[in-house]
């Protein structure tokens, strides 16, 4: 499969992704000095409105934080997931941020999880996420495409830490359909261009 290329805006990359925290120098203390992301913008927001902070993920990428004195507390299985992936449910609420995967090279995929675990941080499984019907090998075959490990910042927010294990997708990778609202494949939309080009 070719490359996707995106025709209409040249869109280069994610530059940042804003979450509100609880405690700014919790978040400080956990992103820039257990996660090692350098602290690259602080700002005072006016009118003592609170703080605005920002990470860098790599690539050019950015990680945001929002600090607000009257923000409401976090809520678990309608914010963000209540659990993480192994784990039980982690549905959340339409218009939520489920979880922030950032990625790391596949060869440094194992050294990361110790490291996590040395830095104090609970973890989830690791998960070798493949094409079976459970979808994860207990061990890295090559059917696995991406290896992952799930944690929770501060904030309860669910961060991955993901390896691509493959040398890229195909057509084949795009082969199940999507369903509406209530839950059925009610239309054509993903494999709309597949059914085109086989008439």
């Amino acid at each position: 499969m070719s490359k996707p290329v995106n025709r209409e805006f040249d869109i280069r990359g994610v530059n940042h992704l804003a979450l509100v925290c609880k405690d700014m120098a919790r978040t400080v203390e956990f992103y820039r000095d257990i996660l090692g992301m350098p602290l690259l913008k602080t700002i005072d927001l006016p009118g003592g409105m609170g703080q605005h902070f920002f990470f860098d993920i790599g690539n050019g990428d950015s990680l945001a934080f929002f600090w607000f004195p009257h923000s409401p507390e976090a809520a678990p299985g309608i914010s963000a997931p209540a659990q993480l992936p192994g784990g039980g449910d982690i549905a959340s609420a339409h218009g939520s941020m489920n979880h922030i995967a950032f990625n790391i090279a596949p060869e440094k995929f194992d050294e990361y999880v110790e490291k996590l675990r040395a830095k104090g941080v609970k973890l989830g499984p690791v998960l070798n996420h493949d094409n079976s019907p459970n979808q994860v090998s207990p061990e890295v075959t090559s059917d696995v495409f991406v290896r992952s490990v799930y944690f929770w910042d501060p904030d309860g927010a669910m961060l991955e830490f993901a390896a691509w294990t493959h040398s890229g997708f195909t057509e084949a990778d795009v082969a199940h359909e999507a369903v509406d609202a209530a839950g059925k494949k009610s239309r054509n939309v993903v494999l709309k261009k597949a059914l085109e080009d086989a008439r």
